[in-house]
């Protein structure tokens, strides 16, 4: 699929208030899309005002055990709270992007952690169960940019992947923006396995301080 081609559109706006917690009480609008290079029920979170020049955007992949149920194995649901706490001051727009598991699905990803458990990191536990280390692919989120009419966008990740894809994509990043290092006990040799995997992460081992 080339970076021109003609794909997506919004179909349905709808504003919600963002928990308190999370966004400091602003009112966001989701925004679904049909004609989507994939089948994943991705959705866009605008955040007014936003920067018509190059919007703070933030690409998120859902983690329902870490959004929702707060697990400490990974930092996806600290990252999420940060991304719209930023928002609610600076406006802009999350891509909820439904990519469980990099790419593997809930199923699958919940088998690997059997294998983490047993001291295998986060990668290598997807290439044990038969799939990519990561499989997630954003030119999705490059399509609901460009339908949302962002061309130029500030972005909110320590992700150098989602930099090379998008910009291969026809998005132009003005500007990169790093995300916190949510380091706790429980998700360290996560967090160590992201930044050997080229993640820009300042985790350097076991004896890294952690930080709340």
């Amino acid at each position: 699929m080339t970076a021109g081609a003609a794909l997506g559109a919004a179909t349905v706006r709808a504003r919600v208030p963002v928990d308190l917690h999370r966004a400091a009480g602003r009112t966001a609008e989701l925004v679904t899309f049909r004609g989507l290079p994939d089948d994943g029920e991705h959705l866009a979170c605008l955040v007014p005002p936003r920067d018509t020049r190059a919007p703070l955007v933030r690409l998120h992949s859902e983690c329902l055990t870490g959004d929702v149920f707060g697990s400490t194995r990974c930092d996806c649901g600290p990252q999420l709270d940060e991304a719209l706490n930023l928002l609610a001051v600076h406006g802009g727009v999350l891509l909820y992007l439904r990519q469980e598991g990099r790419g593997i699905g809930l199923y699958n990803k919940l088998d690997t952690y059997l294998l983490q458990d047993r001291g295998t990191d986060t990668f290598e536990a997807n290439r044990l169960i038969g799939r990519g280390a990561d499989e997630r692919d954003y030119l999705a989120a490059a399509v609901m940019l460009r339908t949302l009419g962002l061309h130029r966008v500030r972005l909110l990740t320590n992700n150098p992947d989602k930099v090379r894809q998008l910009r291969d994509h026809g998005i132009d990043i003005a500007e990169t923006l790093p995300t916190g290092v949510h380091l706790t006990p429980g998700n360290a040799a996560y967090l160590e396995a992201k930044a050997r995997s080229g993640h820009h992460l300042p985790v350097r081992g076991p004896e890294t301080e952690v930080r709340a």
